[in-house]
């Protein structure tokens, strides 16, 4: 299962990539547009999500656009999920303990590529 520090080998792998701490809370940008970030939930995610609302760490990554997060959520529910503070953002959480190392570098590399394009 993937840990803090394969999201920042991959992360800090991809061009112009900057990681950035603040408040003890970690993210990675490319050209300073934000593609992959540690997201604890807050007390309105909890209570939204009530008994389901994980308790490890979460990674919130920026996806192409609402309907690659639907094909995400409907992939793995055990790994994908979101919260009602990200309806109709296109990001998706991620319960890092739960996702395989390979998966989540396609993640991530998807997730850079939706912020690093040329507009």
């Amino acid at each position: 299962m993937a840990t803090w520090n394969d999201v920042r080998r991959i992360a800090t792998s991809m061009p112009d990539v900057t990681e950035r701490v603040r408040e003890g809370v970690v993210d990675w940008r490319v050209k300073d547009k934000l593609f992959v970030w540690e997201r604890p939930l807050r007390k309105t995610d909890i209570a939204a999500l009530g008994a389901s609302a994980p308790s490890g760490p979460i990674l919130a990554a920026r996806v192409p656009d609402l309907g690659a997060k639907e094909a995400l959520l409907a992939s793995d529910g055990s790994v994908y999920f979101t919260t009602p503070h990200f309806q109709g953002y296109p990001a998706i959480l991620v319960r890092l303990e739960h996702i395989e190392v390979g998966e989540l570098e396609e993640l991530i590399v998807e997730a850079w590529h939706a912020r690093a394009r040329r507009r």
